[in-house]
């Protein structure tokens, strides 16, 4: 990847102006557009077709949710990365759930938003420190046996790899390279993994996988 496109979405000026300032010391940084609201985002989004799309979560119009869950849906080539003020996981879990795959918080924008950009474009995972205690935590995963020391049935190697790799953010299509299998095994790896695990989203795959030590560095990749 030469260049990382991206995308601003947020209804503060202060704060896009800020972002761009961060983003202009990156020479491998592109920034193709901006938005004020979830409303302007989308099509944005739709005609410049980003790497990533930095938005927050408290706007106009679409909200983060909602902007998040259409551009998974209609955007699959732009990786979403979260920036917001909100810490707790009543906003994080969701926002995994629908399919972000990094949340910052502003506070920490000025140490930590290039890395993270960089995360989510290379199709790693980026949680701030701060948050990933709530992102992870989930009481029905240990009713859901996700928690380890439960009576599931264990993982053969293959299944547990595949499982890692996939809450580190690569695609089934990358992970079929990596461990030389079809994407078709692949997809039965992880379906008999979920399975015995009883996991049932992504967001549920990255709590086990925190909770194994995979994602310690949080910054994936």
């Amino acid at each position: 990847m030469d260049h990382i496109r991206v995308v601003l979405a947020d209804d503060h000026p202060i704060v896009l102006a800020g972002i761009r300032a961060l983003l202009t010391a990156d020479l491998q940084l592109e920034l193709v557009g901006e938005a004020t609201n979830g409303g302007e985002a989308l099509p944005l989004i739709r005609s410049a077709s980003p790497d990533v799309a930095v938005v927050d979560v408290s706007m106009p119009g679409l909200n983060g949710l909602e902007l998040t869950e259409r551009i998974t849906r209609e955007c699959p080539g732009t990786k979403v990365l979260v920036l917001t003020v909100h810490e707790d996981a009543a906003y994080v879990q969701p926002m995994l759930q629908a399919g972000a795959r990094g949340y910052l918080l502003k506070r920490s924008a000025a140490e930590d938003l290039l890395r993270a950009i960089h995360a989510v474009a290379e199709g790693g995972i980026y949680l701030d420190p701060s948050v990933a205690g709530h992102a992870l935590t989930d009481p029905a995963a240990t009713a859901k046996g996700a928690e380890p020391g439960g009576d599931r049935e264990a993982l053969s190697p293959r299944e547990m790899e595949t499982l890692r790799l996939i809450a580190q953010g690569f695609s089934n299509k990358e992970i079929a390279r990596r461990i030389d299998v079809s994407v078709k095994s692949v997809e039965t790896y992880k379906a008999r993994a979920a399975e015995k695990l009883g996991l049932r989203s992504r967001a549920d795959i990255i709590r086990y996988a925190a909770s194994h030590g995979w994602l310690d560095a949080l910054t994936l990749r």
